[in-house]
Protein backbone atom coordinates (compact mmCIF):
# COMPACT_ATOMS: atom_id res chain seq x y z
CA UNK A 1 0.00 0.00 0.00
CA UNK A 2 1.14 3.52 -0.80
CA UNK A 3 1.92 6.03 1.94
CA UNK A 4 1.09 9.68 1.18
CA UNK A 5 3.11 12.25 3.14
CA UNK A 6 2.40 15.98 3.24
CA UNK A 7 5.45 18.08 4.19
CA UNK A 8 4.09 21.21 5.81
CA UNK A 9 4.97 24.24 7.90
CA UNK A 10 3.44 27.64 7.19
CA UNK A 11 6.76 29.31 7.97
CA UNK A 12 8.93 29.79 4.90
CA UNK A 13 12.59 28.88 4.77
CA UNK A 14 12.44 25.93 7.14
CA UNK A 15 13.59 23.29 4.66
CA UNK A 16 10.31 21.87 3.35
CA UNK A 17 11.32 21.69 -0.29
CA UNK A 18 14.87 20.54 0.44
CA UNK A 19 13.41 17.81 2.62
CA UNK A 20 10.93 16.72 -0.07
CA UNK A 21 13.62 16.49 -2.74
CA UNK A 22 16.24 14.68 -0.72
CA UNK A 23 13.92 12.46 1.32
CA UNK A 24 12.18 11.40 -1.90
CA UNK A 25 15.44 10.54 -3.63
CA UNK A 26 16.71 8.83 -0.49
CA UNK A 27 13.63 6.60 -0.52
CA UNK A 28 14.14 5.88 -4.23
CA UNK A 29 17.71 4.82 -3.50
CA UNK A 30 16.28 2.36 -0.99
CA UNK A 31 14.34 0.75 -3.82
CA UNK A 32 11.00 2.51 -3.27
CA UNK A 33 8.81 3.89 -6.03
CA UNK A 34 8.37 7.59 -5.24
CA UNK A 35 6.20 10.37 -6.64
CA UNK A 36 6.89 13.96 -5.61
CA UNK A 37 4.06 16.49 -5.97
CA UNK A 38 4.95 20.18 -6.04
CA UNK A 39 2.05 21.86 -4.27
CA UNK A 40 3.56 25.35 -4.17
CA UNK A 41 2.80 27.91 -6.95
CA UNK A 42 6.40 29.12 -6.67
CA UNK A 43 7.49 25.79 -8.17
CA UNK A 44 10.51 25.50 -5.87
CA UNK A 45 10.44 21.70 -5.81
CA UNK A 46 10.24 21.62 -9.60
CA UNK A 47 13.18 24.03 -9.96
CA UNK A 48 15.22 22.14 -7.35
CA UNK A 49 15.04 19.03 -9.53
CA UNK A 50 16.49 20.89 -12.50
CA UNK A 51 13.35 22.00 -14.35
CA UNK A 52 14.32 25.65 -14.60
CA UNK A 53 11.24 27.20 -16.27
CA UNK A 54 8.13 25.71 -14.63
CA UNK A 55 5.94 28.62 -15.77
CA UNK A 56 6.53 27.59 -19.36
CA UNK A 57 5.28 24.03 -18.82
CA UNK A 58 2.07 23.14 -20.62
CA UNK A 59 1.09 20.50 -18.05
CA UNK A 60 1.37 20.82 -14.29
CA UNK A 61 -0.49 20.13 -11.05
CA UNK A 62 -2.80 23.02 -11.93
CA UNK A 63 -3.75 21.20 -15.15
CA UNK A 64 -4.70 18.02 -13.32
CA UNK A 65 -6.67 19.82 -10.62
CA UNK A 66 -8.63 21.76 -13.23
CA UNK A 67 -9.33 18.51 -15.07
CA UNK A 68 -10.97 17.23 -11.88
CA UNK A 69 -12.88 20.44 -11.19
CA UNK A 70 -14.24 20.41 -14.76
CA UNK A 71 -14.88 16.66 -14.70
CA UNK A 72 -12.45 16.08 -17.58
CA UNK A 73 -10.04 13.23 -18.27
CA UNK A 74 -6.73 13.88 -16.54
CA UNK A 75 -3.55 14.21 -18.60
CA UNK A 76 -1.49 12.25 -16.09
CA UNK A 77 0.94 10.68 -18.58
CA UNK A 78 1.79 14.08 -20.08
CA UNK A 79 2.15 15.73 -16.68
CA UNK A 80 4.39 13.35 -14.74
CA UNK A 81 8.11 13.97 -15.23
CA UNK A 82 10.61 11.15 -14.75
CA UNK A 83 13.79 12.31 -13.01
CA UNK A 84 17.09 10.53 -13.63
CA UNK A 85 17.45 9.81 -9.90
CA UNK A 86 14.46 7.48 -9.99
CA UNK A 87 11.69 9.71 -8.68
CA UNK A 88 8.65 10.95 -10.57
CA UNK A 89 7.43 14.54 -10.29
CA UNK A 90 4.16 16.37 -10.83
CA UNK A 91 5.46 19.92 -11.31
CA UNK A 92 3.87 23.20 -10.24
CA UNK A 93 3.93 26.72 -11.58
CA UNK A 94 2.23 30.07 -11.08
CA UNK A 95 -1.02 28.72 -12.55
CA UNK A 96 -1.54 26.96 -9.24
CA UNK A 97 -2.26 30.34 -7.61
CA UNK A 98 -5.28 30.78 -9.88
CA UNK A 99 -6.42 27.25 -9.04
CA UNK A 100 -6.45 28.07 -5.34
CA UNK A 101 -8.79 31.01 -6.05
CA UNK A 102 -10.99 28.82 -8.27
CA UNK A 103 -11.32 26.18 -5.56
CA UNK A 104 -13.22 28.62 -3.34
CA UNK A 105 -16.36 28.02 -5.40
CA UNK A 106 -15.72 24.39 -6.39
CA UNK A 107 -17.81 21.47 -5.17
CA UNK A 108 -15.95 19.32 -2.60
CA UNK A 109 -13.08 21.79 -2.90
CA UNK A 110 -11.02 20.15 -0.14
CA UNK A 111 -11.06 16.78 -1.93
CA UNK A 112 -9.70 17.75 -5.36
CA UNK A 113 -6.13 16.64 -4.72
CA UNK A 114 -7.29 13.48 -2.98
CA UNK A 115 -9.22 12.51 -6.12
CA UNK A 116 -6.02 12.75 -8.12
CA UNK A 117 -3.85 10.96 -5.55
CA UNK A 118 -6.26 8.04 -5.29
CA UNK A 119 -5.72 7.32 -8.99
CA UNK A 120 -1.95 7.18 -8.47
CA UNK A 121 -1.60 5.17 -5.25
CA UNK A 122 -1.33 1.80 -6.98
CA UNK A 123 1.83 2.86 -8.82
CA UNK A 124 3.95 4.11 -5.90
CA UNK A 125 5.22 3.17 -2.46
CA UNK A 126 5.45 6.81 -1.35
CA UNK A 127 3.81 10.01 -2.57
CA UNK A 128 5.31 13.15 -1.01
CA UNK A 129 3.53 16.50 -1.32
CA UNK A 130 5.46 19.75 -0.87
CA UNK A 131 2.98 22.19 0.69
CA UNK A 132 3.16 25.97 0.24
CA UNK A 133 4.21 28.14 3.22
CA UNK A 134 0.59 28.92 4.16
CA UNK A 135 -2.43 27.15 5.62
CA UNK A 136 -4.67 27.88 2.64
CA UNK A 137 -6.76 25.66 0.38
CA UNK A 138 -3.76 23.99 -1.28
CA UNK A 139 -2.37 22.87 2.07
CA UNK A 140 -5.80 21.69 3.20
CA UNK A 141 -6.07 19.67 -0.03
CA UNK A 142 -2.66 18.13 0.60
CA UNK A 143 -3.49 17.12 4.16
CA UNK A 144 -6.86 15.75 3.11
CA UNK A 145 -5.09 13.56 0.54
CA UNK A 146 -2.32 12.45 2.91
CA UNK A 147 -1.92 9.67 5.44
CA UNK A 148 0.64 11.58 7.48
CA UNK A 149 2.31 14.97 7.87
CA UNK A 150 6.03 15.64 8.29
CA UNK A 151 6.79 19.00 9.90
CA UNK A 152 10.28 20.44 9.25
CA UNK A 153 11.31 22.84 12.01
CA UNK A 154 14.26 25.16 11.59
CA UNK A 155 16.58 25.38 14.59
CA UNK A 156 16.17 29.14 14.99
CA UNK A 157 14.74 31.47 17.63
CA UNK A 158 11.22 31.62 16.14
CA UNK A 159 10.97 27.88 15.56
CA UNK A 160 7.73 27.51 17.52
CA UNK A 161 6.00 30.45 15.82
CA UNK A 162 2.89 29.24 14.07
CA UNK A 163 3.33 25.65 15.18
CA UNK A 164 0.24 25.82 17.36
CA UNK A 165 -1.84 26.98 14.37
CA UNK A 166 -0.43 24.20 12.19
CA UNK A 167 -1.33 21.55 14.75
CA UNK A 168 -4.79 23.11 15.15
CA UNK A 169 -5.30 22.95 11.37
CA UNK A 170 -4.27 19.29 11.34
CA UNK A 171 -6.73 18.56 14.14
CA UNK A 172 -9.55 20.29 12.22
CA UNK A 173 -8.79 18.22 9.14
CA UNK A 174 -8.76 15.07 11.27
CA UNK A 175 -12.21 15.92 12.63
CA UNK A 176 -13.93 16.97 9.43
CA UNK A 177 -12.09 15.69 6.33
CA UNK A 178 -9.49 13.03 7.04
CA UNK A 179 -9.92 11.19 10.36
CA UNK A 180 -6.99 8.87 9.61
CA UNK A 181 -4.47 11.71 9.22
CA UNK A 182 -1.55 11.54 11.64
CA UNK A 183 1.57 13.57 12.29
CA UNK A 184 4.37 11.39 10.94
CA UNK A 185 6.88 13.41 12.88
CA UNK A 186 8.98 16.52 13.29
CA UNK A 187 12.37 16.79 11.61
CA UNK A 188 14.81 19.45 12.79
CA UNK A 189 16.63 21.30 10.01
CA UNK A 190 19.55 23.76 9.81
CA UNK A 191 20.97 22.48 13.09
CA UNK A 192 24.25 24.09 14.12
CA UNK A 193 26.02 22.00 16.76
CA UNK A 194 28.31 24.95 17.56
CA UNK A 195 25.51 27.03 19.04
CA UNK A 196 23.53 26.68 22.23
CA UNK A 197 20.49 28.04 20.37
CA UNK A 198 20.09 24.96 18.19
CA UNK A 199 20.26 22.67 21.20
CA UNK A 200 17.79 24.87 23.06
CA UNK A 201 15.32 24.84 20.15
CA UNK A 202 15.43 21.04 19.99
CA UNK A 203 14.79 20.75 23.72
CA UNK A 204 11.98 23.35 23.64
CA UNK A 205 10.16 21.64 20.79
CA UNK A 206 10.52 18.22 22.41
CA UNK A 207 8.99 19.55 25.63
CA UNK A 208 6.22 21.38 23.73
CA UNK A 209 5.17 18.63 21.35
CA UNK A 210 3.70 15.30 22.25
CA UNK A 211 4.59 14.00 18.78
CA UNK A 212 7.07 11.71 17.12
CA UNK A 213 10.39 13.46 16.58
CA UNK A 214 12.88 11.95 14.17
CA UNK A 215 16.25 10.97 15.56
CA UNK A 216 17.89 12.23 12.38
CA UNK A 217 18.67 15.95 12.56
CA UNK A 218 19.53 17.83 9.36
CA UNK A 219 22.61 20.03 9.89
CA UNK A 220 23.19 23.53 8.63
CA UNK A 221 25.28 22.69 5.58
CA UNK A 222 26.54 25.02 2.87
CA UNK A 223 26.48 22.33 0.19
CA UNK A 224 22.89 21.47 1.05
CA UNK A 225 21.92 25.13 0.69
CA UNK A 226 23.74 25.47 -2.64
CA UNK A 227 22.32 22.36 -4.32
CA UNK A 228 18.82 23.72 -5.26
CA UNK A 229 20.31 26.68 -7.13
CA UNK A 230 22.07 24.17 -9.38
CA UNK A 231 18.90 22.15 -9.92
CA UNK A 232 20.47 19.15 -8.21
CA UNK A 233 19.59 16.99 -5.21
CA UNK A 234 22.33 16.83 -2.61
CA UNK A 235 23.28 13.24 -3.51
CA UNK A 236 24.37 14.49 -6.96
CA UNK A 237 25.74 17.87 -5.91
CA UNK A 238 27.89 16.57 -3.05
CA UNK A 239 27.15 12.98 -2.02
CA UNK A 240 29.81 13.03 0.70
CA UNK A 241 28.44 16.09 2.48
CA UNK A 242 26.88 15.92 5.93
CA UNK A 243 23.59 17.02 4.36
CA UNK A 244 23.54 14.05 1.96
CA UNK A 245 24.37 11.62 4.74
CA UNK A 246 21.63 13.05 6.97
CA UNK A 247 18.89 12.71 4.35
CA UNK A 248 19.98 9.13 3.64
CA UNK A 249 19.53 8.42 7.35
CA UNK A 250 16.16 10.18 7.40
CA UNK A 251 14.93 8.03 4.49
CA UNK A 252 15.97 4.89 6.36
CA UNK A 253 14.18 6.13 9.46
CA UNK A 254 10.97 6.91 7.54
CA UNK A 255 10.97 3.34 6.21
CA UNK A 256 11.71 1.87 9.63
CA UNK A 257 8.94 3.93 11.23
CA UNK A 258 6.23 2.48 9.09
CA UNK A 259 7.23 2.08 5.47
CA UNK A 260 4.23 1.89 3.21
CA UNK A 261 0.96 2.56 4.95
Amino acid sequence: MCKVIAVSNQKGGVGKTVSCVNLGIGLAQEGKKVLLIDGDPQGSLTISLGYEEPDEMEYSLATLMMNIVNDEKMNIEKTILHHKEGVDLIPANIELSAIEVSLVNAMSRELILRSMVEKLRDFYDFIIIDCPPALGMLTVNAMTAANTVIVPIQCEFYALDGLTQLIYTIELIQKSLNPDLTIEGVVFTMYDARTNLSLQVVENVKSYLNQNIYKTIIPRNVRLAEAPSHGLPINLYDPRSSGAESYDLLAEEVIENGGEN
